[in-house]
């Protein structure tokens, strides 16, 4: 038997924090067609079950290509059986998207739902929706039969994994020893997979593609071989995203202006395996100097050609040699010698007071 472990599909994100209008809107269809291809992906692979352990939507107000395009998917494919636990994206959508459930869809809720995925019985699925109330109490009464391949879907942060949402908190220690045979998490939008115990193994999937710059990596889904006979569960993951997010960090403080650095992030960006595909977000970084010449707009326009969507990060410091300002007649002059004849500010301080001070004067953006 195979089985597909996916989630944190997000249907219809607004992707509004770094793409513009046009490509957000691209970025969401392509996030629907390849929730799509999965499907197919699963027809042509022999796969009989679908796993969603999650966040199939992003919020309740769904388009209604979502929507249709969910229902179909779920009539069109009668031979798959699709299990879906909602996630704390999905709120209610589970239930104003199908008003008449088709069979071949297994929903959850809030206390401990079991399905057997063979005839035989050998294979069960279990899952439950987290929540406030429920969270405390999942593990403690949660008894699978041992003699069983046991699989467990739940929706949330392992307790060991930094994720910047929040959600219910999973306690994956406390599911040691159970009997369980596949942990199929989701909320975590990264894949991890690792021993459970001696018996199983706990997994996120991951998202299908990628949203945003805190989502760079491989994506794609898991499959499941189940052998009913041996009893073992083989996990694999399948890489399947359209494109792929980087963050790539340039030192330029070895250049002397724009077109200098320009030809640093090139440098830099081309020891990546980064296609035209591909979103980038290029962060300068090293130290320059106060009148250093920089257009990172430039930048910008100059390499978004090469790439699907390119932004540029300005994390650049700038380097004041006070010394430099002890004679100079101007108002930066002044300020500078100001700041280093006050007895109110630290030594400590005066460095960075000048560095701030400085690129205020020059017209640029302060920080503090």
């Amino acid at each position: 038997m195979k089985v597909i472990h996916t989630g944190d599909i997000h249907l219809d994100s607004k992707l509004s924090a770094n793409l513009p209008k046009d490509k957000a809107k691209e970025r969401r269809d392509e996030i629907l067609k390849a929730f799509v291809s999965l499907v197919s992906y699963a027809k042509e692979n022999g796969v009989s079950k679908i796993l969603i352990a999650g966040d199939l939507f992003d919020t309740r107000n769904t388009s209604a290509l979502a929507r249709n395009t969910f229902k179909n998917l779920l009539i069109n494919n009668p031979d798959i059986s699709f299990y879906y636990l909602r996630g704390n994206h999905d709120e209610n959508t589970a239930i104003d998207v199908l008003d008449d459930k088709p069979d071949n869809l297994y929903l959850f809720n809030d206390s401990w739902t079991g399905y057997s995925l063979d005839k035989e019985d050998k294979v069960m699925l279990y899952g439950v929706e987290l929540n406030g109330s429920n969270t405390e109490n999942v593990t403690s009464i949660f008894s699978p039969d041992p003699s069983k391949i046991n699989i467990v879907m739940l929706h949330g942060q392992d307790t060991e994994t930094v994720c910047v949402e929040k959600a219910e908190t999973i306690n994956v220690r406390a599911f040691k020893n159970k009997g369980i045979n596949y942990l199929a998490l989701g909320h975590v939008h990264a894949y991890k997979s690792w021993e459970l115990d001696a018996m199983g193994k706990a997994c996120y999937c991951g998202c299908l593609e990628g949203r945003g710059f805190d989502e760079t990596g491989e994506h794609g889904f898991v499959v499941l071989d189940i052998d009913e006979e041996k009893g073992t569960v083989t996990d694999t993951f399948v890489p399947f995203a359209k494109r792929h997010l980087f963050e790539v960090n340039v030192d330029v403080s070895m250049c002397d202006g724009t077109l200098s650095m320009i030809e640093e992030v090139k440098k830099t960006v081309k020891k990546e395996n980064i296609t035209s595909n591909d979103l980038v977000k290029i962060v300068l970084t090293g130290k320059v100097d106060v009148d250093f010449e920089k257009d990172t707009d430039f930048i910008r326009h100059t390499l978004e050609g090469d790439y699907y969507f390119v932004k540029v990060y300005d994390k650049t410091e700038i380097y004041v040699d006070p010394k430099d300002y002890m004679l100079d007649k101007s108002l930066k002059g002044e300020f500078v010698r100001q700041v280093l004849s006050s007895d109110e500010i630290s030594d400590e301080e005066k460095g960075e007071v000048i560095k701030f001070g400085l690129n205020a004067l020059m017209g640029g953006k302060t920080t503090l």
